[in-house]
Formats: C-alpha cells, sequence, structure tokens
C-alpha cells in the first residue's frame, strides 16, 4: 500500500483546508486510516483517524469541532477537513494506514508529508 498525501498550502486563522490521502496498492488491506501532524521542534502528534469501514471516527481534543475526516471508497481516497484553523494547528501533517487483522494503534504504511501553515 502506497499513500499520498496533499492539500497542504498557506491560510490565514479562520480559514479552512482539506487535505487528501489517495492510498493505491492492495487498499483492501487498509483498516483505518490516521491522520498525524508535526509542528516544528515537537514530537509528532495524533491528530485523528477513521476505522471500521468509516463509521467510526476519532479525534485529538485540540481539534475536536474543527477538522473532520471523511473516506471516499471509489478513489480509494480519505480527506482531512479542516475548519476554523488556529496558529497552533501550523504543521507537517501525515496519513498513515492501518492493516486489517493488526494491532489498530499500528501504523504500517505512510505518507509523505504535506506543510499546513497557519498565519496572517
Amino acid at each position: 500500500v502506497q499513500l499520498q498525501a496533499s492539500g497542504g498550502g498557506l491560510v490565514q486563522p479562520g480559514e479552512s483546508l482539506r487535505l487528501s490521502c489517495a492510498a493505491s496498492g492492495r487498499t483492501e488491506n487498509i483498516y483505518a486510516i490516521g491522520w498525524f501532524r508535526r509542528a516544528p521542534g515537537k514530537e509528532r502528534e495524533f491528530v485523528g483517524r477513521i476505522l471500521w469501514g468509516g463509521r467510526k471516527t476519532e479525534y485529538v481534543d485540540s481539534v475536536k469541532g474543527r477538522f473532520t475526516i471523511s473516506k471516499d471508497d471509489a478513489k480509494s481516497t480519505w480527506y482531512l477537513q479542516m475548519d476554523s484553523l488556529k496558529p497552533e494547528d501550523t504543521a507537517v501533517y501525515y496519513c498513515a494506514a492501518v492493516r486489517r487483522f493488526t494491532p489498530t494503534d499500528k501504523y504500517a504504511y505512510w505518507g509523505q508529508g504535506t506543510l499546513v501553515t497557519v498565519s496572517s
């Protein structure tokens, strides 16, 4: 499985941005997709994930109510809709995949990062 994240850019506080994570290869092996981010000078942080065929989503408290993860089965693409962005959301964002029949916190596949900068 290969993942490719895209959609990053420079936005002002309060604006929105949608990141995409396109999967290729044996996508039927994907059980869950997670989004992570790494802010400058900080450790990588879990942002949220979607699992159970898209029926369940989880988010870190700092993005609840602002970020939404969704999936498009036909395109094997997952999205991270980010609304009401704040400067503290500035980071490189990564998507990662959990394989079926493996621990749900073990991400076997990772995409390259896409930079999101929130600044006025």
